[in-house]
């Protein structure tokens, strides 16, 4: 499997940044949709639904896509041979920081989930915090690949 996974990696490695690419675009745009759905639109309009749209479509079919294919060509990079090396602390702050923007990603998909419902009760000042938080990942995780510092 080795052999396969070595053989492959500038192609996986290639569809691993391709897929980071589009993930961290959707982390980046679902909290601004987020932020004027909660500043601009009233509850249960025309416009609470089309942004309501927008927000399914871009979590159903980008984000989640992007983040199940970061996951797998990822996964697949720490399987190729003499890729990744565990008693490297890099690589150990690397894998906390996309644990960090999974969960970062699950919570923007719980959120669509209290617009939907009419129960989302954050602001939009809320929003624009949370989406601090994948540039730190980001920052976090580049670092580590390229820097690997320690």
């Amino acid at each position: 499997m080795g052999d396969i996974l070595a053989s492959i990696y500038p192609w996986t490695k290639s569809m691993h940044v391709i897929s980071i690419i589009a993930w961290m675009a959707g982390l980046f745009y679902l909290p601004r949709l987020y932020v004027r759905h909660t500043e601009s639109v009233n509850q249960g309009t025309e416009t609470d639904l089309l942004f309501q749209d927008m927000e399914k479509k871009l979590l159903k079919m980008i984000m989640n896509p992007a983040m199940i294919s970061s996951w797998l060509f990822g996964l697949c990079l720490v399987f190729t041979p003499g890729i990744v090396d565990w008693s490297a602390g890099w690589s150990w702050i690397k894998a906390v920081n996309v644990l960090g923007m999974t969960w970062f990603h699950m919570w923007c998909a719980a959120r669509r989930k209290d617009f939907i419902t009419g129960t989302n009760t954050r602001s939009g000042r809320h929003y624009r915090m949370m989406n601090e938080l994948p540039t730190l990942f980001m920052i976090f995780i580049v670092v580590m690949i390229i820097a690997k510092p320690f």
